[in-house]
């Protein structure tokens, strides 16, 4: 553990002092040649961007164990303007990739569904999204195919991107029950999307993405599709859609937004308490095989809204957010979840661009699957722990070092890892893993 701790602090370090350190095409520096490329770049229709994520995260107590990680990611984009490069009207070309180094926190020590960190994932240099969109109508209507990504769009709160657990980005039901936890980091995989202005308050959104991001008999799809090259377009599909209205509340107009949805999976699901013989998974009679389900769906819903502004006619204050989703019991780990969090900025003159969020996420395990461990109590004779939930609370800091780099503390509180899963350290396998708390620092480099 000392040794991962250390490499840690060594790798934050160096991270630290290159954000430190004058940058290539800063306000210092106006007239550096670089920026003056990558103005002249812009100008002609082709952008750059590149962000590194780097994070050094400790799990202090609880887990399956303690123990410290560091993981980065470094993602390199291009988002290139046809019309102006080429001369097709209202279409973008967009493209990027991942490379990931490091340890995950949770795979590893905390041994929780809600992963908490969004960056986590296997080391690898991956091609993450690579499509091209067509806006006609004026821009009402926009159509995009290619590899991508749904979690940017569906499901998702403006007020959510603060925060560092994944399921506050791509919600954890979601992540936890769909193939390959479906088109989100660090798998994107091909669709087609289609955005429509409705009318200045309506925006509808409509997807049909490939079912999965690797062979459907895959144990890892990270590992099944180690480089994101495997463009999959034969699996059953994933369909999603919902309804965005925008609208404002009170005298002072304070915007709010609700959103409503579903989505339909059309590959089979396993079931998740009966074997194909009918007979419990847990009974030594049974053949061991699940039964099998065909398709699968599930509804959410948004609701954001600002409560306050920091200043008249400011985008700055305080806002909320919550989201809730449900899916059969039968065939999914989570049946219900619900997440939600508050975030404040500018309250501070000093530093304007400061947040602090505090938001929590909670995903009841199915009664199916409770039903299993009751069947596991029953035929061992062991007091085997039947799941019921897990849920974290989150409270983080964003802080603007300079134009472009941020650091973030963050604290975790993991109550019932796994749903209250059992500690695969236990010997005895009848304990469950304890509740978890993270502490950690996140650095966010932008240029």
């Amino acid at each position: 553990m000392s040794r991962v701790l250390t490499r840690a602090v060594m790798v934050f370090a160096a991270i630290t002092a290159l954000a430190l350190a004058p940058v290539a095409g800063s306000a210092d520096q106006p007239d550096d040649t670089r920026k003056d490329l990558r103005d002249r770049l812009a100008d002609a229709g082709y952008q750059f961007s590149s962000t590194y994520i780097g994070e050094g995260l400790a799990n202090v107590t609880g887990g399956m164990r303690t123990g410290a990680i560091y993981t980065g990611r470094l993602d390199l984009g291009t988002t290139i303007d046809l019309e102006r490069v080429i001369g097709w009207t209202g279409a973008t070309f967009h493209a990027n990739m991942f490379q990931i180094h490091g340890d995950g926190l949770s795979r590893s020590y905390i041994g929780n569904l809600m992963l908490v960190s969004g960056i986590e994932a296997l080391s690898s240099t991956r091609l993450y999204e690579l499509w091209v969109e067509q806006k006609l109508l004026g821009g009402k209507l926009a159509v995009r195919v290619g590899q991508q990504a749904s979690d940017i769009e569906f499901s998702d709160s403006q007020y959510d991107d603060i925060f560092v657990n994944s399921a506050l980005g791509w919600p954890g039901i979601t992540g936890i029950i769909l193939p390959a936890g479906g088109p989100s980091p660090p798998l994107a995989v091909p669709g087609i999307r289609i955005k429509a202005a409705l009318s200045d308050k309506i925006t509808a959104y409509l997807a049909l993405f490939d079912g999965t991001a690797a062979p459907p008999d895959a144990d890892d799809a990270q590992i099944a599709n180690p480089h994101g090259l495997l463009l999959r377009v034969n699996d059953p599909p994933w369909w999603i859609g919902q309804l965005k209205y925008k609208f404002e509340i009170g005298e002072s107009r304070l915007p709010a937004t609700i959103t409503g949805g579903g989505w339909y999976h059309m590959v089979s699901f396993p079931d998740q308490r009966f074997s194909a013989d009918g007979l419990s998974l847990a009974d030594p009679n049974s053949s061991g095989e699940p039964a099998w389900w065909r398709r699968n769906r599930g509804l959410f819903m948004v609701y954001e809204q600002q409560l306050a502004r920091a200043a008249p006619g400011s985008d700055k204050g305080v806002a909320f957010f919550m989201r809730a989703s449900m899916s059969p019991s039968d065939r999914n780990l989570i049946g219900a979840y619900v997440d939600g969090g508050f975030l404040f900025t500018g309250f501070s003159d000093a530093h304007p661009n400061d947040r602090f969020g505090v938001a929590a996420t909670y995903a009841r395990i199915s009664d199916r699957a409770r039903e299993l461990d009751r069947d596991i109590q029953f035929f061992t004779g062991t007091p085997y722990p039947i799941r019921d939930y897990e849920a974290i609370l989150e409270i983080t800091y964003q802080h603007e070092l300079r134009p472009g780099v941020l650091l973030q503390p963050v604290f975790q509180y993991i109550a019932h890892p796994g749903g209250g899963a059992v500690n695969p350290y236990d010997p005895t396998q009848t304990h469950r893993i304890k509740d978890g708390v993270m502490v950690g620092m996140r650095t966010t480099i932008t240029y």
